[in-house]
């Protein structure tokens, strides 16, 4: 797997929803596979909302750029 780094952005996210580097770890892993901007979406057993991380893979990595609760769940 790519080595994985995290903007200032996204961590600031991450820490204000409780959101843990290895949910976002485990989505990226189980989704990307190509070069560009990707937007993942999907429910996490200890979130009661769906979690949307977008992030952005290049050749040598992969950079996420942030992580966030969906407010109004999956529509």
């Amino acid at each position: 797997m790519k080595a994985v780094r995290f903007s200032r952005h996204a961590r600031r996210r991450m820490k204000l929803y409780n959101i843990s580097e290895n949910i976002v770890i485990e989505f990226i892993s189980e989704s990307i596979s190509t070069i560009g901007r990707h937007v993942l979406v999907r429910k996490v057993a200890e979130h009661a909302l769906p979690i949307k991380i977008v992030v952005e893979a290049k050749v040598n990595e992969i950079v996420v750029i942030t992580a966030y609760p969906l407010k109004r769940g999956l529509k």
